[in-house]
């Protein structure tokens, strides 16, 4: 299964893990990534302690645990590519209402990572 079947058939929880310049790692409960047609994942992100560390840090990691019981998912490692703010394509592809959605005036990004590795959640 590719990564694009796997994100949009498991459920589960992800975590995405950042740090800043100087190595402080942040840690924040992520939806499954969008996988695109160029094989980039991206994220939708709001400008907190995550989006603010890839701008100085482009590596990331994302832990997802898929529902039920034992450690089943992937580990996956990642280097920011590139990002579009407030893009239409944040709408399309979210899977639920955004403060901005609710009339909020924050702003939203699209953060888009190459992959680097993949492994499974245990071993590997």
């Amino acid at each position: 299964m590719d990564l694009r079947d796997y994100f949009e058939n498991t459920e589960g929880l992800g975590v995405l893990a950042t740090a800043d310049s100087d190595g402080k790692v942040n840690l924040a409960i992520y939806a499954r990534p969008h996988v695109m047609e160029d094989g980039s994942l991206a994220f939708i992100m709001t400008d907190r302690l995550t989006h603010k560390n890839i701008q100085s840090n482009p590596y990331a990691t994302y832990l997802f645990k898929e529902n039920g019981s034992g450690y089943k998912g992937k580990r996956i490692y990642l280097t920011k590519i590139r990002e579009e703010e407030n893009s239409p394509l944040i709408n399309s592809l979210s899977r639920r209402p955004y403060p901005s959605d609710t009339g909020s005036k924050e702003s939203k990004f699209l953060v888009y990572f190459k992959l680097q590795r993949e492994r499974p959640l245990i071993g590997g």
